[in-house]
């Protein structure tokens, strides 16, 4: 297997992809809400287009996820690429709004799943529960966080992991220090 270097557009076009198909959506279906052919969204797939900034960012609000998501940080070695995802080369992901910072530590979004770093500051909640049809599982690292699945509240400690598929959940950090967790989250929604 082949692997790209992580600021080709190859890369790119392969996240996009996955991000799509993460969301049930056809080419068509995509190209339709972005008002451009289906055939230039395929080559942007397959790396031989090049989206402008403005495409990204129309394509980044179609498949729910930020514009920054999309550009890699810093490119690997050739020799890492697609292998090996260093500390300061990670992908911010989500968003910071709830007191939640995420990133991505796969080094694309071509698998069947994801692996996210997320770190919920002190004093941080998400207030509406969420649902997505995914399988995921988180394991914490540090910190402490209450997490609560289909309306039941679990605290969790470091060392303690726990799996939501499919049900509604939302997270809670009101202790004074941060909690950090590692999720694995299939299939791939950033």
């Amino acid at each position: 297997m082949q692997h790209s270097a992580p600021d080709s557009p190859f890369s790119l076009g392969a996240d996009l992809r996955a991000l799509r198909k993460s969301r049930d959506l056809t080419l068509t279906d995509l190209s339709n809400a972005l008002g451009r052919s289906v055939g230039w969204l395929s080559q942007v797939e397959r790396g031989i287009s090049e989206p402008s900034i403005t495409d990204l960012r129309h394509i980044a609000a179609c498949l729910g996820v930020s514009v920054s998501m999309l550009f890699r940080h810093a490119a690997a070695p050739a020799h890492e690429a697609g292998y090996v995802v260093r500390r300061g080369a990670r992908r911010p992901i989500g968003s910071d709004v709830a007191g939640l910072v995420e990133e991505l530590l796969s080094p694309d979004l071509t698998d069947d799943f994801e692996v996210v770093h997320s770190t919920f500051q002190p004093h941080s909640r998400i207030k509406a529960p969420v649902s997505r049809p995914t399988q995921e599982v988180g394991y914490l690292v540090s910190g402490r966080l209450e997490i609560e699945i289909e309306g039941t509240s679990h605290l969790l400690n470091p060392g303690d992991s726990f799996r939501i598929r499919g049900e509604a959940f939302r997270w809670a950090n009101p202790f004074d220090a941060p909690a950090v967790a590692i999720w694995v989250i299939a299939p791939p929604v950033y």
